[in-house]
């Protein structure tokens, strides 16, 4: 497909709506907020990894691929972009929102966690490390369930 469109535009950031985070599948790429723009000349979909070192980065790309292909945009390039740095500023409010309902916690700049099983404040970090390197586990003190707190930064 060439001489891509402005409706094509809209499309292919509507197909990456529905491709979802490998390792939070509740989260579309989109809410994640790790697509970054899209670029007319030539066609390329701008992708910021979470960081570095994240292993769902190749996974996200190959997914990403694999949806415009499908669609028809095989002519669409996926380029990583790693300035600026992902910040968790960048997940939507839909996305904040799924964490919750999925039983993680959105990050915040608190210096505590928002229970997302009854709401509590009363909450403790019990490890910096969590089921995926952008987690670390907490715990509720009122209802006494852990659950996992996405990372800020």
């Amino acid at each position: 497909m060439s001489g891509t469109t402005l409706l094509d535009e809209q499309a292919i950031l509507a197909l990456l709506d529905t491709v979802p985070d490998p390792e939070i599948p509740v989260l579309s790429i989109t809410d994640l907020g790790i697509v970054r723009g899209f670029r007319r000349d030539p066609p390329r979909v701008l992708v910021s990894p979470t960081y570095s070192g994240c292993p769902a980065t190749v996974a996200i790309e190959y997914a990403i691929r694999a949806t415009l292909d499908a669609a028809g945009f095989d002519d669409v390039l996926v380029e990583r972009q790693l300035f600026p740095p992902w910040t968790t500023e960048w997940i939507s409010e839909r996305g904040r929102q799924r964490l919750k309902d999925y039983g993680i916690a959105p990050p915040t700049v608190a210096a505590t966690a928002e229970c997302p099983q009854c709401g509590s404040l009363d909450t403790e970090e019990v490890s910096r490390f969590g089921a995926t390197p952008c987690k670390a586990q907490w715990r509720c003190k009122s209802c006494l369930e852990p659950f996992d707190r996405f990372k800020c930064h």
